[in-house]
């Protein structure tokens, strides 16, 4: 009896073929998740810029048929570092700015106090909308929340650098700027994934809020 084995390539190697567990299991099955990771630079860069654009078109549109989680990864990551070392950096220079006889340190606590807060921002704000939304009726996609509210991170990666201009009434314009545009892209494509639904309205205004809410805890930490 011949036994036919099919088998796949993963990184220039062959293994076999695993099927991911179906519900509840497979979120303890990694195999559930390298869809997720299934991405490349082009792709990314596209969902990058979209992101820049509250108005060019559906997001959700663009991912529903491969949402990513390694945009959520990634941009979180990056501006966790970023909020980290460009914090101090910032702080430094404010107090420079005043006083020229400041010193430079390096304080270890904006790392831990920015990963804990991005971190938990990018995975429990999505999730509460998630089942939020489930509750009342809708049929939301936890993944592509995810990947929606991980793109929305981009626009502060960039205004952090902007944020080290030691001037404040500047700092105050680029992070209220900052966060509209990432509010707005949040708020926009949630609105167009509940259209139809006018009793669902005050959780678009709930994203938007919050966005801000991240906008002004990012400028506390600069």
């Amino acid at each position: 009896m011949d036994i036919k084995l099919r088998c796949v390539g993963l990184t220039g190697t062959e293994g076999f073929e695993q099927q991911p567990a179906n519900g509840w299991k497979g979120m303890f099955n990694i195999l559930s998740y390298t869809q997720y990771f299934d991405v490349d630079t082009d792709v990314v860069v596209n969902r990058l810029i979209s992101s820049l654009y509250p108005n060019a078109g559906d997001f959700f549109s663009k991912i529903d048929a491969n949402p990513d989680l390694y945009g959520l990864i990634w941009i979180s990551t990056t501006l966790v570092f970023v909020l980290a070392s460009f914090g101090n950096c910032a702080t430094y220079l404010m107090e420079k700015h005043t006083d020229k006889t400041t010193s430079w340190s390096f304080d270890v606590n904006y790392m831990n106090v920015a990963a804990g807060s991005i971190y938990g921002y990018a995975i429990v704000v999505p999730l509460a909308f998630y089942f939020l939304l489930q509750y009342l009726g809708s049929k939301p996609s936890l993944v592509q929340f995810w990947c929606l509210w991980g793109y929305s991170f981009f626009v502060f990666v960039l205004a952090s650098f902007l944020l080290l201009i030691p001037v404040e009434i500047l700092r105050w314009i680029i992070i209220i700027l900052a966060g509209a545009a990432s509010a707005c892209f949040v708020a926009f494509n949630l609105k167009s994934h509940i259209e139809g639904r006018a009793d669902l309205s005050l959780t678009v205004v709930a994203a938007f809020l919050l966005q801000m809410a991240l906008a002004i805890f990012i400028k506390s930490k600069h």
